[in-house]
């Protein structure tokens, strides 16, 4: 799948390397840790760029859904954090994480969220994000 067709981030800002599964409910990322990343210091991340990556997740989903990876994607992205929880201090480089989301409620525009990010058998953050999208004119 390719991802560049469902959000617009590139370069360092792109965290996502690869989509492992998605459907209607759910999208599932795989992300490897990297010194590229925003929030780098030393050999590890803080654990806010969680939340960027289960934004991403989200729009990943979302646009899938929209019919994005088929050329009927644009518009605005306007994302909101409802809840945040952090399970560790800092993300060593090298690891590989799994963010799962979950679309809890849509309406038009409108999404709600909850993404949970994982390293192995850890879960390193639970992450709720509201989400609207404008549409293109």
């Amino acid at each position: 799948m390719d991802i560049e067709a469902l959000i617009p981030h590139r370069d360092r800002m792109k965290l996502i390397n690869d989509v492992l599964d998605i459907n209607a409910d759910t999208a599932v990322t795989s992300s490897l840790v990297s010194d590229q990343w925003p929030l780098c210091r030393g050999s590890s991340v803080d654990p806010l760029v969680l939340i960027e990556i289960v934004a991403q997740t989200a729009a990943v989903h979302i646009s899938w859904k929209k019919g994005a990876d088929r050329g009927v994607g644009g518009g605005g992205w306007l994302v909101g954090i409802k809840n945040a929880d952090f399970f560790l201090d800092r993300i060593p480089l090298q690891t590989v994480l799994i963010t799962t989301v979950k679309n809890l409620y849509s309406a038009e525009n409108y999404n709600v969220l909850e993404g949970t990010v994982t390293a192995g058998t850890d879960i390193l953050g639970r992450i709720q994000i509201q989400v609207f999208r404008s549409e293109p004119d």
